[in-house]
């Protein structure tokens, strides 16, 4: 396969581009990641999204811990080629560490961020297995 659509990604100075997770039928905003090259390039051949971790310094295929993969539907390309979007399906429902759908979980609301949906299941039956 070739790689030249990697080429035309425009990358940060890190090697990084933000990459957005939404549901493919809702619309719904699940998640931002970031991908570097190698992340990007597996996605695209896996089928599902992998992202790159920059607080572990290393390729993070989702739910590989928790078993809520996300799997690929459409990959796009914003018009200044610096931003990916991910249509995903959320195998398990959860897409937030937190447990909830969706990490953008809080509204501003009269000067504070107001968490307004819920936890679907407990973190700590997710991740301390």
């Amino acid at each position: 396969m070739s790689t030249d659509w990697l080429d035309q990604v425009k990358w940060n100075a890190d090697g990084l581009v933000p990459a957005i997770a939404q549901d493919y039928q809702t619309g719904q905003v699940l998640m931002v990641a970031w991908m570097n090259r190698e992340a990007l390039q597996l996605t695209a051949r896996e089928q599902r999204a992998i992202y790159w971790s920059r607080s572990r310094r290393k390729l993070w295929r989702k739910g590989e811990e928790s078993g809520h993969v996300q799997k690929l539907h459409e990959l796009r390309l914003d018009c200044d080629a610096d931003v990916i979007l991910m249509k995903v399906e959320q195998l398990g429902e959860i897409a937030c560490h937190t447990g909830r759908r969706s990490c953008f979980y809080s509204v501003y609301r009269d000067g504070e961020w107001l968490p307004v949906d819920p936890v679907l299941k407990d973190p700590k039956s997710i991740y301390d297995k």
